[in-house]
Parts: C-alpha cells; sequence; structure tokens
C-alpha cells in the first residue's frame, strides 16, 4: 500500500502558476523528477500563457483556460514523442508560464548624445529620456528568442537589451526623419508618437508589442537653446504693433522730461526721438531676420600656379591637382604659387596642398 501511495504522490495532478509578482515575465514550473500523469489539468489564468518544451523544443503552446492533458490537446507534444495512438502512462516535459500583461513605467534614456542634421540650426546633440511599456503577444517566440532555458525571467534581464536597440533605432530614424530641433522642446507628444511607430519593429522581433512610448524630456546645449528661443520669438513678433509700442513709450518718456523748451518742445522731441528708436529697432529686426535666413557664403577653392617646363599653368583647384600627381605631371619638388605666396616654392613643402601626394596610391610595379 505504501509502495503505490509513494507513486501516487510522484504523479502531478493540477499544473498551475499563481503570480504576485510585478516584474516576473517568465517562470518554469517546478517539475523536479516528478511526472505529469495523463489527464492532468492544467490551468492558465488570464495574461498567461503555457509553453511546453520537450527535450529543449518547443511544442504546445496553450492561452488563458482549463485543460485537461489528453492526446487531442498537446498534438505537437504527441508528435515529438511518438504517441500515434495516445498515451497511457505518464510523462515528462518542461512547463514554462509567459507573463502577458503590459509591463509600464519601464525606463529609457540615452547614455550618449545624439547627433541631429538640422535645417536650420546644423548639427546638434541632444540626449533624451522618458518610459514606455511592452507585452509579450507571441509566447513562442519570445522563448525562442530571448529566454532559452532560464528557469526564471524578469523585467530587468531584458531591459538593457531593449535600451541599447531602442537607442540605436532612434537614432538611426531621427537621422533619416524632416523633424526639426525645434520639435523636441515645444512638440514631444508628436516625437513620442514618432519614436513610438519606428521603434514597434524592434519589438515585434522578440514576441513583444510597444503599447507604449512617452518623451518626458529632452535636453541640448544652452547655447542652442537660446538660439531656438530667439528664432522663435523673431517669428512671432508683429513688427508694426512693436514699433508703435516703442514710439508711445518714447513720446510719454519725453513728455515728462520737458527740459529747456517746455512741454511742446518735449512732445515734439519724444515724437521725433520715438520714430528714431521705431526706426533703429525696424532696421535691427529686419537686420536680425535676413542673419537667419541668409546661409553662410559658399568658401572659394584655392587654386595654385604650377611651373611645367619652365612655363607657368594653371590655375589648378585641388581635385585637379590631385589628378596632375596621378598622373606624374606634379612632383613634390614641382614648384608651385598661389596669390599670397612670397615666391615659388616646392609642392611638397606647401602643407595645405601636401595631402594630395599621400591620397594617391604609388606606381604599380613593372
Amino acid at each position: 500500500m505504501s509502495l503505490f501511495s509513494g507513486i501516487s504522490h510522484q504523479l502531478i495532478d493540477i499544473i498551475e502558476w499563481n503570480d504576485d509578482s510585478t516584474d516576473t515575465l517568465v517562470w518554469r514550473f517546478p517539475r523536479f523528477q516528478d511526472e505529469i500523469k495523463n489527464g492532468a489539468q492544467l490551468v492558465v489564468r488570464q495574461a498567461q500563457a503555457a509553453v511546453f518544451v520537450n527535450e529543449g523544443k518547443i511544442a504546445d503552446v496553450f492561452q488563458s483556460g482549463t485543460y485537461s492533458l489528453e492526446t487531442k490537446n498537446i498534438p505537437v507534444l504527441t508528435t515529438l514523442r511518438g504517441w500515434k495512438y495516445g498515451f497511457n502512462s505518464p510523462f515528462k516535459v518542461d512547463i514554462y508560464y509567459v507573463n502577458t500583461r503590459q509591463f509600464t513605467n519601464q525606463k529609457w534614456g540615452t547614455k550618449n548624445p545624439i547627433m541631429l542634421n538640422d535645417d536650420k540650426f546644423g548639427m546638434v546633440e541632444i540626449r533624451a529620456f522618458g518610459t514606455y511599456a511592452f507585452r509579450v503577444v507571441d509566447a513562442k517566440k519570445f522563448m525562442e528568442e530571448i529566454v532559452g532555458t532560464n528557469s526564471y525571467f524578469t523585467t530587468e534581464d531584458i531591459a538593457g537589451q531593449l535600451k541599447s536597440l531602442m537607442v540605436t533605432k532612434l537614432t538611426e530614424e531621427l537621422a533619416k526623419s524632416n523633424l526639426g530641433v525645434e520639435k523636441f522642446s515645444a512638440n514631444v507628444s508628436e516625437v513620442s508618437d514618432f519614436c513610438k511607430e519606428k521603434l514597434t519593429s524592434v519589438f515585434d522581433g522578440f514576441g513583444l508589442a510597444l503599447t507604449q512610448f512617452v518623451l518626458e524630456n529632452v535636453s541640448m546645449p544652452p547655447e542652442l537653446q537660446k538660439e531656438i528661443f530667439q528664432y522663435s520669438r523673431l517669428n512671432k513678433i508683429d513688427m508694426s504693433k512693436l514699433t508703435q509700442m516703442n514710439a508711445a513709450n518714447s513720446i510719454q518718456t519725453a513728455a515728462e522730461n520737458p527740459g529747456i523748451g517746455g512741454a511742446g518742445m518735449g512732445i515734439g522731441v519724444g515724437l521725433g526721438l520715438g520714430n528714431m528708436v521705431a526706426n533703429n529697432l525696424s532696421q535691427s529686426m529686419n537686420q536680425m531676420q535676413q542673419n537667419v535666413n541668409t546661409p553662410p557664403p559658399v568658401p572659394q577653392a584655392v587654386q595654385y600656379f604650377v611651373a611645367a617646363g619652365g612655363k607657368q599653368t594653371g590655375p589648378f583647384n585641388e581635385q585637379q591637382l590631385t589628378e596632375m600627381v596621378a598622373a606624374g605631371t606634379l612632383q613634390r619638388d614641382t614648384l608651385v604659387w598661389k596669390t599670397g605666396m612670397a615666391a615659388w616654392t616646392q609642392a611638397g613643402q606647401v602643407a595645405e596642398i601636401s595631402g594630395v601626394f599621400s591620397s594617391t596610391p604609388p606606381p604599380l610595379p613593372s
């Protein structure tokens, strides 16, 4: 009697997971040496999935519900075990519970600044951080790509890998986007939606879904912030109203200080002074607007004259000089000259063009 009691004690009748944690993604049912008997009850609660693994191969996946483990309910495992006509004896298999609920308030951030090429401000550096939320939507893929044979897996175990992939993807996508740097400080909601859309493929590859992405803060160099604020204010200013306001202030100041000519003189001076201040202010604002909208001048290429066969040739730019080196018509001891040089000098001694010799390969051996 005791023998049969010992055997029955080793047979598992009910398989379930009562999860009371906040960060557990995967938990393996502690089977040890016990065996699962035919007809055992498998309980999969809401926001859970049960994955059967037979000798390292993923077999059947069960969503929420209660199941009686029989041949018809575990078709993949039946095939792997070779149960053609059903099974009657106990069996051993690894059972993993995957938590499919949403995991919120996950932190992300950029350790190093992201470089952006802005149309107005050129190359700029920004740093950003925020939160995101995700859930497992494909338990089989998640087990294959991330978990492996770990018996216990938490959000912390995957956080580092997800953050690195997210920042890499964001750096790539933001560099290709047309988002102006002003939107990162003025319209974070639009930027958050853009980032969430671009990161979807990263999470899909692991059987995950990115359910939320929030850009909480963007930091940039103080001098860049100052330029953005000045540019924004410049676009919003009504020049006519600003001129009228300054002129009125000048008139009031002059009237309160009439000086030698009396009140009438003060008013007249105030009117003239107001007009002068308004005109100067208008000219200054127009000049600022022109400076913002006018691109910097394109630098002119430096050109050199070359002494060839006792004659002066040229002038030639750097690209032409490189071609002449490749053709053998320009060598290090060849004399060259440009505007501003005191005398003809050997090309190899001119630091500005010495690089054309190192960028040209040597002649092929005979």
